[in-house]
């Protein structure tokens, strides 16, 4: 199956940098979201995004127009019908993506593949919940999507080899580069990622070190290019303390509690960039 229309589900930060990628790479794109003012941010989102790459000349002015007259926007989701594949993108909730994903499967071709972008949340079980689940993947990009050449293809215990495949092809064409990963909580990359951060939060929460230095260390010692917590800003503290829920659920594993630190500070709502304050202020 060759994907020449592609549909997002969710028009946030991962959405609306999938659907960036996407459009650069000559797909047409359809991104849908419950509003349009949500719509709006997401487009305007991409589209600066697309303005700093022109400023970089690592885009040039026509590419980036060819690029935004192929997005599409609109809250319904019967304008899926056209997709070849539809990623749903929405925030690491199981009971929303369950919903988003029955409404996809409701409008979209029986020969349409249907992806998640989770980055923890079982793709055997949320695959289980559609009729069919062989044409159902896990597609999980790595946030900022335009500029992060990761993508972690998750294969659920019924998804069928030809689903893999076109969705493989798929990921070449947007110029990323593509691991093949089977079916575990946080799959490869938060399975390591997001403990390591959490343990920060501890170290945070004992005083063993400053916010600086923490990050300072890991960057100065394990050649990291960020720290921990401000990853865990760049990610959102939210995703972050989703993730290790997850984890504990279904590993069955204490090791996996979440720092009382960072439960407290996404109860505060301080969950990072987005909102112009986590561990650090950005305001």
């Amino acid at each position: 199956m060759t994907i020449e229309t592609l549909g997002v589900v969710g028009a946030g930060t991962m959405g609306n940098g999938i659907a960036q990628a996407a459009a650069v790479a000559g797909l047409r794109t359809i991104l849908i979201d419950v509003s349009d003012a949500a719509l709006g941010k997401g487009v305007a989102a991409l589209t600066a995004s697309l303005d700093r790459l022109v400023a970089k000349e690592k885009l040039d002015v026509a590419t980036r127009d060819a690029a935004l007259a192929r997005i599409e926007t609109s809250t319904d989701y019967g304008q899926l019908a056209a997709a070849d594949l539809v990623v749903e993108a929405a925030t690491e909730n199981l009971d929303l993506k369950l919903r988003i994903l029955k409404q996809i499967e409701s409008v979209v071709r029986p020969d349409a593949i249907i992806a998640s972008n989770t980055s923890s949340i079982s793709i055997t079980s949320l695959g289980a919940t559609l009729a069919d689940p062989s044409r159902f993947i896990g597609l999980h990009f790595f946030n900022p999507v335009p500029m992060m050449p990761l993508v972690e293809i998750i294969r659920g215990l019924q998804t069928g080899a030809a689903t893999a495949e076109a969705v493989r092809e798929l990921t070449v064409r947007l110029d990323k580069s593509p691991i093949g990963v089977k079916n575990s909580p946080g799959f490869v990359v938060n399975r390591i990622l997001v403990p390591m951060i959490n343990e920060a939060f501890f170290l945070l929460a004992e005083g063993v070190a400053t916010a600086e230095e923490i990050d300072a260390g890991m960057r100065l010692g394990a050649s990291h290019p960020i720290g921990p917590l401000a990853l865990a800003d760049l990610v959102g503290l939210d995703v972050c303390l989703s993730v290790m829920d997850v984890f504990v659920k279904d590993f069955g594993d204490s090791k996996y509690r979440a720092c009382p630190l960072l439960r407290e500070l996404v109860a505060a709502g301080r969950l990072g960039r987005k909102v112009g304050q986590g561990v650090y202020c950005y305001n």
